[in-house]
């Protein structure tokens, strides 16, 4: 006897090819079209340059996107600018669109805590400790659901991280509350060293959200279109207090898990070279040619505006005066108490300065 059954839907609308697996959601607009393109072409624009930055010394360990650019891209387009994001390492694309320059990132992974003070304060800075996001994220929609309001909160994952216990444990009072949540998880094959198929037994990553009570379905996490179109259903839905979803995007990490990281050491390189040829800005570059929307000209333009954009946020970045070194210990106490003034006046005697 059979007590019940579940299946995973998967959505895709551009394939790697540039040609479509079913028709574009109808309002979905050539302009939208052109401004996906834009994001993640200067996403990958100062991905690049971020990399750079930290093999010249100018940036400490930096986690990378290349390859990944569809999912935080498109995720930042459906949100509206009600919504809440918490985030992990990997959602700049979303965390721009919501209002966060470069250079605050860059200011981030430079070391430099004042680079999560940012215009969009109810927005969480970028989460580093694996999974703890996502119990984060329900105590947000939680309070949303308490106060009744019509809003949503997305929070990020890598597929590693969801073999943690933070994430089932989020995923189980999201389901138990009928919380008004997304979980977003970049299925990107690795999780530093192991392999997606090392990592966990599981069919998909998408039927984890099963166990709790909710649904959970695959995109193609290389396709920009299905990425903002089941974002944007998803929302939907959780704004109007049907509950959480949870969403894997399949993709590829192109790139090392972090500048700490050499992949060539454990990833096979007849992967690599097939996932390049699966990338999200290739595909849509085809789409859009083949539609007369984009031609060499176009691409230099825009590649060149890019750069250009980019490069005033890293001129920023790297002209922002240090932070006081008491910085360090001047937020640990209302009051700094009179028994540990001793090692402040050594901090400031021996310690860097704002002037040097």
């Amino acid at each position: 006897m059979t007590i019940a059954t579940f299946a995973i839907e998967y959505h895709q609308y551009l394939k790697p090819d540039g040609t479509l697996a079913q028709a574009l959601p109808k309002d979905l607009k050539p302009t939208d079209l052109l401004e996906l393109y834009r994001l993640m072409h200067l996403l990958r624009t100062f991905d690049n340059r971020a990399l750079n930055l930290q093999r010249v010394g100018k940036l400490g360990t930096y986690a990378g996107t290349l390859g990944q650019e569809a999912i935080g891209v498109g995720m930042g387009y459906a949100m509206k600018k009600e919504d809440v994001l918490v985030p992990y390492y990997r959602d700049y694309g979303a965390q721009y669109q919501r209002g966060v320059s470069f250079h605050k990132i860059l200011q981030y992974w430079g070391g430099d805590e004042r680079g999560s003070d940012f215009d969009n304060a109810e927005d969480f800075p970028i989460c580093v400790p694996i999974a703890s996001q996502s119990v984060i994220a329900t105590g947000v929609a939680t309070a949303i659901k308490y106060r009744q309001q019509k809003r949503a909160v997305v929070t990020t994952i890598g597929e590693g991280g969801t073999s943690e216990g933070d994430f089932y444990e989020a995923l189980n009072v999201a389901g138990a509350w009928h919380l008004p949540v997304v979980f977003v998880v970049n299925n990107n094959q690795w999780a530093i060293s192991v392999s997606r198929g090392q990592q966990t037994s599981t069919q998909t990553i998408a039927q984890k959200a099963i166990a709790g009570g909710f649904n959970g379905e695959q995109v193609d996490g290389n396709d920009v279109i299905a990425v903002c179109e089941r974002m944007r259903v998803a929302l939907e839905k959780a704004r109007r207090g049907d509950g959480p979803t949870l969403i894997e995007a399949i993709t590829y990490r192109l790139c090392d898990h972090t500048t700490a990281d050499d992949a060539s050491r454990y990833r096979p390189e007849a992967e690599l070279k097939e996932a390049w040829l699966k990338e999200p800005l290739i595909r849509l570059r085809l789409y859009l040619t083949a539609q007369n929307l984009w031609d060499e000209a176009k691409e230099e333009k825009l590649l060149q505006e890019c750069r250009a954009n980019i490069d005033k946020d890293v001129d920023i970045y790297l002209n922002i005066a240090p932070a006081p070194v008491t910085d360090i210990v001047d937020y640990m106490y209302a009051k700094w108490p009179h028994s540990l003034q001793e090692q402040r006046d050594t901090l400031v005697q021996f310690g860097r300065t704002d002037h040097d």
